[in-house]
This record gives C-alpha cells, structure tokens and sequence, in this order.
C-alpha cells in the first residue's frame, strides 16, 4: 500500500502514526495516511504564521499571487484525470463525475487569480475637513480550511483560493476518509512554486489535529465544510482563539413540482438532485414536494427512470450510481428507512443494499411516499440515493413545508409559471435557489445557506470577503499641527 505524507512547510514529511484507508467499491484497504498528532499540527500552523509574516510571500504583491494561482490552476487541469481516479479509488465517487469536476476545480482557481488584484477599498466623503481617510481590504491571516469527504478537491478550492488570492496563507485538513486527492494536490502546489509554508496540507482525527488547529492563538479563521455537530465543536474551540468561523454545513433541500412543470424536467431534477453523486451531496434534494395533479405521473416515470439506472463499480463509464463511502453510511439508512417505514412511509422502489455487487457498499435508488413531514427520512439528511416525496395541494401550504425545516441550504423549483417561478423563490429561506434546474455551480456565483445550513458563502466575489478584514486609515492633511485635544470647537 501507497504510505502517504503531510505536506508542511514546503516538505513532504512521514507522520508518527498512521491509519488505512478503505476502497468503498471493495471494502479493501489501498492506502496508508497519517495521522497528524499534536507536534505536527503545530508545525503547520507556525509554518503558515511565518510564512504570512517573515516569508517572501508576504512580499508578494497581488499580481504575483494571482500568476500562482494561475499556475496552480493550469497543473491541476492538467492532472486532472490522475486526481479525479485518486478521489474515486477513494472515496467511491463515479470516476466520470470525479475528472469531470478535477478539471472543473482549475476554473475556481483561475476566477481567483484573476480577482487577486481587484481587491479593493474605498475613499470615503468624511465630514471632517483636512482629512484624507480611506480604506484597504487585509488578508485576515493563517486560514486553516477543513473539508469533509465527499468533494474534497472543490471543497477545499472555494476556500484556499480565495483565501491566498487575499494574501493569506493556509493550512487544509483534509478529511481522514478518502483524503488521497488532496494529497496529490499537495505536490502540484509545490510543483506550481508557491513558497514554503504557505500552503500546508495535513490529514488527522478531531482529537488532536482538528481541536488543535481550530483553537490555537495563531490561527486567525477557520473554514468548515461538514456537519452541524462538529460545527458547534469548532465553534466551542474558536471561543480559544476568537477566529473568525466561516460555516457551509448540511442540508435537506426541497424541491417543488408544481402542477404545471415540464414532466420530464423535472424528473429529471429529482434524479439529478438525489441520486447523482450516489446522493452523498450537501445539497441532494431529498425533500420531493409534488403538486397532487401530477403526482402519479412523476412517481411513474420516477419508477421507470430508475430500471435504467446502473448501481456498480465506480471506475465503469456506464455506472450511474457507485458505492456509498463508509459502512456505516450503509447501516444508518437502513436503519432510518425502517423506522420511517414503521411510521407510515410508503416505499414505491429500492430500500436495499444492492444484491448485484459482492463487495462493497452499495445501496439502491430508494423512492418513499411520505405522508407528512414529521417521518424520520424526511427530517434526516442520509447522504444516500434517498427520495422522500410528499404530494401537496397548494402553492402556500408548499412553500410553509418547504421552509418547515433546520436547513436552508439548496431548494428546486419546477414550474413554467416565470410568475410563480420568481414569487416562490423569494419565499424560500434557503441561499440557492434552482428554477427547473438542479446541482448547478459556478466559481462565480456564492454558494452557502441559511439557518443551520450556515451562513458564510463560498464562491464568487463573497467569498473574498471571507478572507479579508477592512483597515481604516486617517491622514490629516492640514498645514496646521493638531489641535489641542482639550479646546473643544
């Protein structure tokens, strides 16, 4: 087995201890990652401090920092193809889908490199006369990024390139399950030139490496993309540092079919939204409202569409849906199927691990008729081929459902009432919203949600905001000295 490396301080350096990882398509182990303890989270850390203060880096200007990351971005879509087979062999991911979105992730890279130089203050009107006061955008400081598994290569870009086009430097925990892409990652940011320390990849477990680089004093923001409950850990451990915390955490999105939709759009929304990326999405639409007019229709072609979906290995081209990551993802959804069955739900297909394949951990496309939201499945996000659908009458009572939630990242919207279209997507408290379509992103356009779902946004010029802090400089630009501070005038 391949026994990987922390990449810190411009080296690629053993860990002490080390841990496998597994093959979601066979459930064999492949490779060797380390462990970062709590001497190696430290080292990280002091290296991007020193890189942001002492190193050439903070010599850089803007300019200079968006020709690296320009760089970085040609390397990484050159490599592409080797980073998405890395991701897939790792964590499970369709290898059609994981080299389709390495080569993606090189435009969020070259979006900003390109808004490196465009940071900027303002000259402000101030009602003060002899004063020249205006404002600059800093770099916020040493950035530790924290990515979950199921996206690690764009997730971690939304945060270290707008992190470092900002000036800052980094220090990126990948996720100890399936962490292999980023770590291959690693060597084209040595590879592209940029100088020791500034970009610091290192994987490990909560306790030490996450509490460590979440709380410690020279650590001045941390980027999260996960799950609520390790949120509000971090959240507990910036009370250490006062770190400004950025959140993008789950989801339970909802869909609306109106009764007057494309049918077959919007089925296949429904499919993109759940079953694409074996459902193992922050942003799956797993709360399927279907207007009661055409609900037997898109249940239908649901079931029909799902005939023809492929449940298998990864790596073939001709696979629609691949394994789930961990075991234990499989063992929760049964276990919240069957008590959402026991409440009441319906299951229309699916609803099984999938008989075809002999190892691995595979689960298939599942469809379930809720009759209200109060159902374990519609409240739980499963990341699995999951659909809760739940038939409604009117466009009110679907709107109130469709807020009825602790999420409010994503929702869909299927309707070809452009009226309807942009009434109910004001309503929604959610911070996307997709008109008949679903799953879209751009580098340019925010990503990020309401409520539990977080409230920083990654992407865009937003993001940008994210990574930097406003300076306010006051020039007195009278010929007279200062005024006695105890005349009052």
């Amino acid at each position: 087995m391949k026994k990987y490396k922390h990449y810190i301080n411009g080296k690629f350096l053993f860990g002490s201890d080390y841990f496998e990882s597994l093959n979601p398509a066979t459930g064999e182990p492949w490779a060797l990652f380390p462990a970062a303890n709590e001497k190696e989270s430290e080292y990280a850390i002091e290296s991007a401090h020193k890189a942001l203060f002492h190193g050439p880096w903070s010599e850089y200007t803007a300019t200079q920092r968006g020709k690296l990351l320009h760089r970085l971005g040609d390397l990484i879509a050159e490599e592409s193809s080797q980073l998405g087979d890395l991701e897939t062999k790792d964590s499970g991911k369709l290898r059609v889908e994981t080299r389709a979105q390495s080569g993606y992730v090189a435009d969020y890279y070259y979006y900003y490199a390109g808004l490196a130089d465009k940071i900027q203050g303002d000259v402000l009107p101030i009602d003060k006369p002899n004063m020249r006061v205006f404002t600059t955008r800093e770099p916020i400081g040493v950035v530790v990024a924290i990515v979950p598994w199921n996206a690690q290569l764009f997730l971690s870009a939304t945060k270290i390139a707008p992190a470092l086009a900002a000036g800052n430097t980094v220090v990126v925990k990948a996720s100890e399950q399936a962490p292999a892409a980023l770590f291959k990652l690693a060597e084209l940011i040595d590879q592209a030139g940029f100088p020791p320390g500034v970009v610091n990849i290192i994987t490990g477990y909560g306790e030490p490496c996450g509490r460590i680089l979440t709380s410690h004093p020279k650590v001045a923001s941390v980027a999260f993309t996960g799950g609520c409950e390790v949120a509000k850990k971090i959240v507990k451990n910036s009370a250490e540092n006062f770190a400004h915390v950025s959140l993008e955490l789950g989801g339970k999105s909802p869909m609306l079919i109106f009764e007057d939709c494309d049918i077959d759009a919007a089925v296949n929304g429904i499919v993109a939204g759940n079953f694409g990326a074996s459902g193992q999405s922050c942003v799956a639409g797993s709360r399927v409202f279907v207007h009661r007019n055409v609900h037997k229709k898109i249940i239908y072609k649901l079931k029909q569409a799902s005939k023809n979906i492929v449940v298998g290995d990864p790596i073939d081209n001709k696979t629609h849906i691949g394994p789930l990551a961990t075991p234990e993802q499989i063992e929760r959804v049964e276990r919240v199927l069957e008590e959402s069955i026991d409440q009441g739900a319906e299951l229309i297909f699916g609803g099984s691990k999938s008989k075809g394949m002999r190892a691995g951990w595979y689960f298939d496309p599942t469809l379930l008729l809720c009759h209200d939201q109060s159902i374990k499945c519609v409240q739980t996000e499963l990341f699995a081929p999951v659909i809760s659908l739940i038939i409604f009458d009117s466009e009110d009572e679907v709107v109130d459902m469709a807020n009825d939630s602790e999420f409010g990242l994503g929702a869909g919207v299927f309707t070809q009432n452009l009226a309807r279209a942009h009434r109910v997507s004001q309503k929604i408290r959610s911070g996307i919203v997709w008109i008949n379509t679903y799953r879209a992103i751009s580098p340019i356009s925010p990503f990020g949600g309401f409520k539990q779902s977080g409230g920083s946004r990654e992407a865009g010029l937003d993001a940008i905001y994210e990574y930097t802090r406003t300076k306010t400089t006051w020039i007195n630009t009278s010929p007279e000295p200062m005024a006695n501070p105890f005349v009052i005038r």
